[in-house]
This record gives C-alpha cells, sequence and structure tokens, in this order.
C-alpha cells in the first residue's frame, strides 16, 4: 500500500409555518408531477429508483406534517424542515412525489393536487369534486448525491510587485452551485517579491497627513493604554488614550497598511487603514478578552490568535521538527505500519494551550485488503423452542462486516482531507435455514464483506426539556447550536438535533421564550456512528426580580439554602453600563440565580459540563462551589444592562477540601463551545458588614464585569482525577454478547460529610456519557489515599427508560456486581435500595477509592487513573466494571436479516429487512390486554402480506412478556413490536404486513378494538379469523394512534423509535410517556387466559399408577429424541452454558 500513496497530507484539524398554506396557488394539472421542471409520472407507475434518474440523485425518507382538515392537507417544506430538521431535505430539491398514506397516486384518487419543489405540497379541499376531500398525504423529495471538487488550478500572480504577499490558486466544484460542495473554492500562499525600494509597502511617510484610530473591544468600550504598532516600524508608533482615541501623525492616509494594537488581557487585533480624504486616514481596531478556545476540527491548521509554531505528536509522543521537517502541514512519504496511529497538535499564546482534535492514520500492508472479504462472527439468540432441550439457549453466527472505511480510488480525492464515499459492508447474504421443534426457521447470513457506498452517518440527539421545579414542558423554546438558531421544541418540549459533521462538541442552548427561565446550556453526548439518543434536559427558574438603585452599592447573595449563603454579588455605585458603554443611571431589575451544590437536587439543572482548557492544552474537570446567572434590565425595558468591575464574594468556612480555598477561580461560561474560562483569581478579606459574632466571617473576593456573558461559576481545578468503567446488557444475565448501546450513564461527584460517605453534603461535578460497543468511561473525582473522600451517584437511561444495576443486599456479589475482591469492599458498592427494598433501583452509589498501584485486584478495573483512558476504553468485558441491565428482560427479537440496531451501517438492502429504510425507521405496536392470573409471553409473527416477492416470507419474530397493571389486578398487558406496513427497501411497491399476535398460554380471543376492526374492514382483503387463539390482521398503512390500540413512531434511530412507542404504549395515549402499565387504555386485543389444570408431580404419579408413569416418561423421551436426530443443518449453532 505503501508504494500506491507514496505521499500522504496530514491534516490535522483543532478540535410559525412558512409556505403553501398561505400561498397563491400555482395552477397545474390535476393529478400527480414530481415539481416544476420534473417528471410526468402515470397513475399507477411505481417511482423510479435511483438508478432510473437521469441526474445524479436520490429520494428523501417520506414526511407527514399535516393531516385533512379545514381548507386540505399542506406539507410545505418549511414545515418539514421545522419538524424534521433544517438537514433532512437539500437546499435545492430537484423534484417532489407525493402519495396518499394508502399509497395512491392522487390520479388513482381522482384528487386535484398542487406541487412545488421548492415550497411544497398542498392539497385544497374546495378544488375537489363535489363531495369529496382531500386525503391524507405524505411526500418525499428528490435530492442531488453529494458532489466532489475538481482539482486544483495553477497558482496565480502575486499580489505585490515588491515585498511580501499572497497569491492564490481556485477549484471548482461539479455541482449545481459553488455551495454545494465542503470546504473552500480558493487557496491563499504566502509569496515574497524583491525588497521595495524607498517606503516600505506597509508605511510611507507624508509630512502634512496623520492617522486616527480607536481601539474597542467587541461591544463598543473603549481601551486606554493599548500599544499601537506598525509591522514595518519598530517598536510602539503610538498609545490609546482614556477615550481608546491615538494619533500618528505623518500616515500617508493612501497607505493602506494594516495596523496592530496590543494590550495586556486582551488578543492582538488587526485592522486594515482607511483613507478618509485627501491628508488623513482612519482605522478602528477591535481587541477580544485573551481566552482560549477550541478550534472547529474543519479547520486546517492549529490556530489560536498570534500563535507559537504548533508541533505535532504521533500517538501522544512530540514528532522532532528537525527529523520530518513539517511547518503548517506535515508530510508523511513512504509509509511504514509504524506511522499508523493518533496524529494531533498543540497551539500556544499568552492566554495558555490548546489541544487540536485528532487524526487517525491507517497504514495497510502491501496487498493486504482494506475490507477483509470474510465476516467477524457476530452472535444471535435463536428462539428458546430452537434449542435442544436442556441445553439452554442457542445462538448463530450470522456474520458482520466492520464499519471502517475504504480508501478513495485513485484521482478521486483531489484534497487532503476530503471524506471517502466508501465503507466496509454487506456485499453478498446467503439465505440458510434452522429446524425448530414445529417449524422451519428462516435467516440470512453474512456471506462475503466489500467496500461499498457508505450509508451517511447521521448523529442524531432527540429529548425533552422540562422545567426542573415542575416537571412541565419548555414549550417553543429557541434551540440554539453555538449562536446559530436551528428550531424550537414542540408544545411538549420536545426536540430532535441531528449532530453536525466532524463535531466533537454537541453545545446546545435552549432559550426560553417568556423570559422566566434560565438559558439552558447543555453538552449533549451523542453516538457519532449514527445511533440515536435520548436525553431529558431541565431549565432552571429565574428568581424573582430585586429592585436596584444604581447610585448606591448593592449587594446580592448568592444561595438560599437554611444555611448562611455561599456568598455574595457586590455591586459598586455607579457601575451599570448601556451595552454601548454610556452609564446608565436610575433604577435597575436584577435577576441572580444561584444553583446551590449543597441542594442535590440542583446537579440535574447545572449547566454546561464543568470543563475547561488546561496549561496544557487538555480538557480537564472542574469541581464547583456554585454557578449563578446574572439579568440585568431597566424596569420595562428588554435591553440587557452591563456592569463595571464588580466583586464576588465568597465565604471561606464553605470550602471543606483541603488545597480548595487557595485554588477557587472565577469562571465565565462560553456558550460557543460550552467550556469555562477563567474571569479571575480570589484573595482572602475579611467581612466588610457589621460584626455579629466574635469571630469575623472570611470571605475570598473576586472580580469580574458582567457583559455579554451571564453566567458564572465558582470552581476549583480538581487534580485527583479517574475514569469509571460501566456498561449496559439487555437483561440481568450479564452476557458479554448483549450489550446495549446508546445508553445515557451521568455520574455525579458527591462531597461526603467527614467519615459518613452515605452522607453526601453537597454534590461537586457531573458527567454523561454515552456507551458504545465496549461501553463507557466517565470522569470523576477520587483519592487514593482516603477512599470516601468523593463519593459518586451512577445512573442510566435508555429512552427515557431507567435501567436497573446490579443489587447489593444483603451484600453485594462479586460475580453479579462485575468487580473483583477485595476492591468491591473498598468501593463500598450500594444500590439505592440497598436500606429499603421500597426504594426505586436506578442506580448505585461508590467511593471512589483511586487504584493503589502494586495491588493486583486494583489494576484491572473498573477504577482507572486519569491518564489511563486508553486502557479504560479498551479493557476487555472480562474486566472489572460496574452493570446496569434493561428492566423489560422477558422480550425476545429475531430478523431474518441480522441487523444491529446500535450500529446504523450495518444496515442490509434485502426485501426482507425489518427497517426497509436505513435513513428513517418507523416503529409499530400492538398493545394486548390479557386477562388472566399471571404474566403471559406473547408472540408477533411477521409475514409478507401483500407484495408478489416477499408473501408468506418471515420478516421476523418478535415476543414481549405481559405485565401487570398495579391498578387491576388480575390484569395485563404486552406491547408487542410489529413490522410496519409500507415500501419495501426498493421503495418501487409497498406491503401490507401479514401480522399474527398469539399468547402462548391456555389463552382465547374475547375482543377487538371497534376502530380498528372497522378500519380493517374498509382496507381489504380481510384476514380469516376463525383462530380463537391468535388475532391476525394485514398490518394498517396509516400511522393509526391509541384509539385503535397501535403506537407507531418514526425517527432517525431505530432504538429511539421503539422506546418512544413502548412509552405511549405503556400509558395508553399517542403523545405520553409512562413507565407504569395502563392496561385498560388504548388497547387493541384482549384475550381470556387460564392456568391449565394441575398436573400431579411425578413422585405421586410413580405411587399412584407406576406403570402408567414409567410409560409417560419413555414416551416424552422419545417424542424429545426424534427432533435431535431430525435437526441437520449445514452451519453450527453455539450453546450457552
Amino acid at each position: 500500500m505503501a508504494s500506491l500513496l507514496p505521499l500522504l497530507c496530514l491534516c490535522v484539524a483543532v478540535a410559525h409555518l412558512a409556505g403553501a398554506r398561505d400561498a397563491t396557488p400555482v395552477e397545474e394539472p390535476t393529478g400527480i408531477a414530481w415539481g416544476l421542471q420534473g417528471r410526468s409520472l402515470h397513475p399507477g407507475q411505481p417511482s423510479p429508483a435511483l438508478e432510473d434518474w437521469e441526474e445524479a440523485s436520490e429520494w428523501t425518507s417520506w414526511f407527514n406534517v399535516d393531516h385533512p382538515g379545514g381548507d386540505g392537507d399542506f406539507e410545505s417544506l418549511a414545515a418539514i424542515r421545522f419538524y424534521y430538521g433544517p438537514a433532512r431535505v437539500c437546499q435545492r430539491p430537484l423534484a417532489l412525489e407525493a402519495r396518499t398514506t394508502d399509497w395512491a397516486l392522487p390520479s388513482a384518487v381522482g384528487e386535484r393536487v398542487h406541487l412545488n419543489p421548492t415550497r411544497g405540497f398542498w392539497c385544497l379541499n374546495r378544488e375537489q369534486p363535489r363531495g369529496r376531500r382531500c386525503s391524507n398525504y405524505h411526500v418525499r423529495f428528490r435530492c442531488p448525491l453529494e458532489v466532489a471538487w475538481g482539482t486544483w488550478g495553477p497558482w496565480g500572480p502575486c499580489s505585490r510587485s515588491c515585498g511580501p504577499g499572497r497569491r492564490l490558486r481556485h477549484r471548482s466544484c461539479a455541482g449545481p452551485a459553488e455551495d454545494a460542495c465542503p470546504g473552500r473554492s480558493v487557496e491563499a500562499q504566502k509569496c515574497v517579491r524583491p525588497s521595495c525600494l524607498g517606503c516600505s509597502p506597509d508605511f510611507c511617510r507624508c509630512p502634512d497627513h496623520i492617522l486616527l484610530g480607536l481601539v474597542v473591544t467587541p461591544s463598543g468600550r473603549p481601551l486606554s493604554g493599548a500599544r499601537v504598532f506598525l509591522r514595518a516600524r519598530p517598536g510602539t508608533i503610538a498609545t490609546s488614550d482614556a477615550q481608546g482615541t491615538f494619533q500618528v501623525p505623518g500616515f500617508c492616509a493612501s497607505n493602506q497598511a494594516n495596523v496592530s494594537a496590543q494590550m495586556d488581557g486582551f488578543s492582538v487585533g488587526v485592522a486594515r487603514v482607511q483613507a478618509n480624504g485627501t491628508n488623513s486616514a482612519v482605522v478602528t481596531i477591535v481587541l477580544d478578552k485573551l481566552r482560549k478556545y477550541l478550534h472547529n476540527r474543519d479547520s486546517l491548521t492549529c490556530f489560536l490568535g498570534t500563535v507559537s509554531p504548533h508541533p505535532k505528536f504521533h500517538n501522544g509522543t512530540l514528532l522532532d521538527r528537525r527529523e520530518h521537517g513539517y511547518g503548517a502541514h506535515l508530510e508523511l512519504r513512504g509509509l511504514r505500519p509504524d506511522q499508523a496511529g493518533i496524529y494531533h497538535c498543540k497551539a500556544w499564546n499568552e492566554a495558555g494551550a490548546v489541544r487540536s482534535g485528532a487524526a487517525q492514520l491507517i497504514v495497510l500492508a502491501p496487498g493486504q485488503p482494506a475490507c477483509d472479504p470474510r465476516p467477524r462472527e457476530h452472535l444471535i439468540k435463536l428462539p428458546d423452542d430452537c434449542s435442544q432441550p436442556g441445553s439452554g439457549p442457542a445462538y448463530l453466527d450470522v456474520g458482520l462486516c466492520p464499519d471502517t472505511r475504504c480508501p478513495s480510488s485513485a484521482g478521486s480525492s483531489p484534497r487532503c482531507g476530503d471524506p471517502g464515499s466508501r465503507c466496509c459492508s454487506v456485499r453478498r447474504l446467503e439465505s440458510r435455514e434452522i429446524h425448530c421443534s414445529s417449524y422451519v426457521l428462516p435467516v440470512k447470513v453474512v456471506a462475503e464483506c466489500g467496500c461499498q457506498k457508505c450509508l451517511p452517518p447521521r448523529g442524531l440527539v432527540r429529548g425533552r426539556v422540562v422545567t426542573a421545579d415542575s416537571g412541565k414542558p419548555l414549550r417553543f423554546a429557541r434551540i440554539l447550536l453555538g449562536q446559530e438558531s436551528i428550531g424550537f421544541t414542540s408544545y411538549q418540549g420536545d426536540f430532535t438535533i441531528e449532530v453536525p459533521p466532524s463535531t466533537e462538541r454537541l453545545v446546545v442552548t435552549f432559550v426560553d421564550p417568556s423570559g422566566e427561565f434560565m438559558d439552558t446550556v447543555r453538552v449533549l453526548p451523542f453516538d457519532p456512528r449514527g445511533a440515536g439518543v435520548y436525553h431529558e434536559v431541565k431549565a432552571m427558574r429565574k428568581k424573582a426580580p430585586v429592585i436596584l438603585d444604581a447610585s448606591q452599592s448593592n449587594t446580592i447573595p448568592l444561595g438560599d439554602m437554611e444555611e448562611a449563603p455561599l456568598g455574595e454579588l457586590v455591586l459598586p455605585p455607579g457601575s451599570f453600563r448601556h451595552a454601548d458603554g454610556k452609564p446608565y443611571t436610575g433604577t435597575v431589575e436584577a435577576r441572580v440565580t444561584f444553583v446551590d451544590p449543597r441542594d442535590l437536587t440542583s446537579a440535574a439543572a447545572a449547566p454546561s459540563d464543568l470543563r475547561f482548557v488546561d496549561s496544557d492544552g487538555e480538557l480537564a474537570p472542574l469541581r464547583t462551589y456554585g454557578m449563578f446567572s446574572v439579568d440585568l434590565r431597566a424596569p420595562g425595558s428588554t435591553e440587557q444592562l452591563h456592569t463595571g468591575p464588580v466583586a464576588v464574594r465568597v465565604a471561606a468556612d464553605q470550602i471543606h477540601m483541603a488545597g480548595h480555598t487557595e485554588a477557587l477561580k472565577l469562571w465565565s461560561l462560553n456558550p460557543e463551545n460550552g467550556l469555562w474560562e477563567e474571569e479571575s483569581g480570589f484573595k482572602r478579606q475579611g467581612s466588610l458588614a457589621a460584626r455579629v459574632r466574635r469571630e469575623e466571617r472570611v470571605f475570598l473576593v473576586g472580580n469580574t464585569e458582567i457583559r455579554e456573558r451571564r453566567l458564572f461559576n465558582l470552581d476549583v481545578p480538581e487534580r485527583r482525577r479517574c475514569f469509571v468503567k460501566v456498561r449496559a446488557y439487555v437483561n440481568d444475565k450479564f452476557t458479554p454478547s448483549e450489550q446495549v448501546e446508546g445508553v445515557v450513564v451521568t455520574l455525579v461527584n458527591l462531597e461526603p460529610a467527614p467519615g459518613f460517605s452515605a452522607n453526601p453534603r453537597a454534590w461537586g461535578r457531573f458527567d454523561s456519557v454515552v456507551t458504545g460497543p465496549n461501553g463507557a468511561c466517565l470522569p470523576a473525582f477520587c483519592d487514593a489515599d482516603s477512599p470516601d473522600a468523593y463519593t459518586a451517584f451512577i445512573t442510566a437511561t435508555l429512552g427515557g427508560e431507567e435501567l436497573e444495576p446490579a443489587p447489593s443486599r444483603p451484600r453485594p456479589r462479586a460475580a453479579a456486581v462485575g468487580v473483583t475482591q477485595p476492591y468491591l469492599d473498598r468501593l463500598g458498592y450500594r444500590r439505592t435500595d440497598h436500606d429499603d427494598p421500597a426504594l426505586k433501583r436506578n442506580g448505585f452509589h461508590i467511593n471512589l477509592a483511586k487504584p493503589r498501584p502494586g495491588v493486583p485486584s486494583e489494576a484491572n478495573g473498573p477504577v482507572y487513573p486519569w491518564r489511563s483512558l486508553r486502557e479504560c476504553q479498551e479493557a476487555p468485558v472480562n474486566a472489572s466494571h460496574f452493570r446496569f441491565s434493561r428492566v423489560e428482560a422477558d422480550k425476545y427479537e429475531y430478523n431474518v436479516v441480522p441487523f444491529r440496531e446500535g450500529t446504523p451501517a450495518s444496515w442490509t438492502g434485502d426485501l426482507l429487512s425489518w427497517w426497509p429504510n436505513p435513513q428513517e425507521f418507523r416503529a409499530c405496536f400492538l398493545k394486548v390486554k390479557i386477562q388472566g392470573p399471571q404474566e403471559y409471553m406473547v408472540r408477533a409473527h411477521n409475514a409478507g402480506g401483500s407484495h408478489p416477492h416477499t408473501q408468506g416470507q418471515l420478516y421476523g419474530l418478535r415476543d414481549a412478556r405481559s405485565v401487570r397493571d398495579p391498578e387491576r389486578p388480575g390484569i395485563s398487558a404486552a406491547c408487542v413490536e410489529f413490522k410496519c406496513s409500507g415500501m419495501l427497501f426498493d421503495q418501487r411497491q409497498v406491503d401490507r404486513t401479514l401480522v399474527t399476535v398469539t399468547p402462548q398460554g391456555s389463552c382465547r380471543r374475547v375482543e377487538v378494538n371497534g376502530l380498528l376492526q372497522d378500519y380493517l374492514a374498509r382496507h381489504p382483503p380481510p384476514v380469516p379469523s376463525e383462530d380463537q387463539a391468535a388475532f391476525a390482521m394485514l398490518a394498517p398503512l396509516d400511522p393509526l394512534g391509541h384509539n385503535y390500540g397501535i403506537y407507531t413512531v418514526t425517527d432517525q434511530s431505530p432504538r429511539l423509535a421503539k422506546e418512544i412507542a413502548i412509552g405511549r404504549c405503556f400509558d395508553g395515549s399517542s403523545d405520553g410517556f409512562s413507565r407504569e402499565m395502563k392496561a385498560d387504555a388504548g388497547t387493541a386485543i384482549t384475550f381470556q387466559c387460564r392456568e391449565p389444570p394441575a398436573r400431579p408431580n411425578l413422585f405421586q404419579r410413580l405411587l399412584e399408577s407406576p406403570a402408567s408413569a414409567l410409560g409417560d416418561i419413555r414416551r416424552e423421551m422419545g417424542q424429545a429424541a426424534r427432533p435431535q436426530s431430525g435437526a441437520t443443518s449445514s452451519f453450527s449453532t453455539q450453546r450457552g452454558q
């Protein structure tokens, strides 16, 4: 491979409805049109596949945001982008297709509709034939495929005829518009010409001319004492005065040089001079407060204001600049296997250092394939009746292909860093059969892997924003991604965010439209491989306003606990300013909201993730002593007031941890990257108030200015750090092959009272991570000398469902918890119900005892030193770790075409695929009510129903155990998944799934939901229903609701779609969520089950009738032996122990 890649350019990067409803309809022919420039489609003709379209384009998934009513049915493009996210439809759709929810064309149902790819679809009731109203339609759009840049053109001439300049080169985008390709179309390079004669290109002296300058902050506040420089003249040429102005006599008005200014505590500012007349020129230089930034990964170099040369690192080791000869770019020639690994760079300035994001280099040996055609092992569990009696569950190796990138073909990647478009995925499947007890189970296994077109990874974050005090949804809150508004929360507070490519930290701000709640800034963990993650976000209510006199000194307490406030905010007289810097006089309406860590419940509403960039450029954790938000306004005005220097005073007696008094600092939150940045340190000072006791209260005093940033933090950079390993499993058997990905695990660091590890007096920080195929590693504070110096409370959720950790009563067992002794005793593992069995079992407490060197039992987790993150991430499954499991353990899923829901890239295009669309997943559930004395397993058999190529063929099986209704003795219900009807993966023809629901017991059907029965009768063909022990139907095409007993949710994540649908099914509503079964609400079918008559035990039968009992035993053994001898297969299964 090295010979094929003689040169690698490694780029290391630093880390409400508008539209048709009010539009005037355009006259278009009755029936369906694909768009104003689209092709016509005859009624009944199937939709064209990708290869049938002339342009390089593809169809989106189907959208349905409106239901017919009032004036008609409206599917505007603006509404689709609002509800589904702006990235779901391309900027310039080529065409649009509309079908009814029964998959009929408008012309087939005789309706007049309007279609416009740039506006959307609309159907007006007034335009339909007499007595007819518009049907319910869903639409999809034709979007161009991603296009690539052409090759770079030659470098242009230098911009200067003498001295230093720059030259440019261009490249063109092979697409409909220049912005269709990611990246830049122009690249610049320095060039140096011979030295200029006479005056320099930056400065020429003109005796009668003058330069007038101004130095200000981004908000317009003048800066005095700033030093002004010109590159061509050594030393300072001017200094700004109290108004921020300066003058440079003799500066030629026609000179367009760059002038720079510098001031302590601010970054260097540069601005170009502009002529202001015949003899004068002006310049305004803006200086930003000196801070450390993590630059976006898309940038091509390390950049941090004025930086030192940025060194490169390989696997954490500094690369010698002389040996590799690198500058801004690192070039590796003649690649060798030892050059593979992780690369990053660092940059420095006066504020400190910043580490870039990482770039991974994989080097393949000559002849080594990028994608091994032999699939790896992947075991799936077979149904219980497919295993041998007494041998435990059976597992089948169906194979998998590694989700890795393939190199682009030669010449197809014109620029370093351009993403490839091929991935290692399934190239060929083979059909097999498994002989079970009374039926043959079909399965498709991976036979060959190969480089195929990549499915675009779409990281998805869904969730709900609720108020922290009442739990009510935060409705229509504006959602900001950095500084960009991307949408609003729904009426129920729900939100969906598609993670932009190359995102490392997803920083989201929720802004309450009423102004009653703090701006909620969250760093939301997500799965970069494309699986969806669910979060519940809590918004904190602002404190009631207090009225201040701007001409007086004002003191506002920080903290309203029963004990003394943690500190106070002191605003001197005359400190208030307008945004333009002018003084403000009069009364001020102040709302200072304090997040008090002494209130253990406040951790859920705390902003950001308490991280900062340390002096080495690494992300490091903070330990908080409180956060406060400041809202200052003139009464009745919306203008935010600023302040000059104000004092923040912290009571020293509230700082209990050793060394924290000296290390405490004041920080402000950068809402763009979610990182905390230092404002000032603290100095010890006595109380300014009159003495109340003999001892004077001692305060730590820091200073800041309240301007653009409104969220502050009293934090200590804690150096006693570690990682905690956690895994999530399908059930409490904790089988290694049945781990669950996409689980949000949260760790809250607690500071206990001395000697009382179970009695925390405050929380110090919190972290959330998402489990992957090898679990998750959570950052935490820990101590090697005192095991209970820090404790932690750890919880886990999946789509709103709380997972359950291993038990600890009466004493934690190492085999169940997953941690070896004696380390387990030192960690003090206690589940939440350890002392009271009535409490919820949704988390556990541990002492964060750092592993001691030289102690073998503590060398393999679950707590790892801070510098051993890689060891934690790559730890084998038999290493110590803490465990969570799903509460709903009695469920089973089987797909004929295997698919790992936590890895969307494992999707395979096949007519029998359970999920026909890898970009949008639709989950359907049926609620089955059971009248009986116990809980029962309910199976859904899903087969092709109306599609000619899949009719009668199995898609998959779903088993679910019914859950008792706590309010109704003798009643339970099961939420059983079935395969949704609709288009199959080829998008050519619809299939109505044949679903057969059967409780496993002595049961009979006694009732079917009347609305569902009426719907099935009106949408033939009906399915014979003579068998009273089961229920069969051709699944509806429409997304019916709880009134029918059917629950449908569409999402970009299959797991999230299913979790949300299950929550609604338990609740028996179309928009609610519950984990307690409400068996009488929203059911589709009711069965009555009874226990079979009790059979005498073997000992009693031998006493009463020995000959009959022995004959029964021989007969049963013979029946069990026959299936064993007849079960043949060309492949092997692996038995569980």
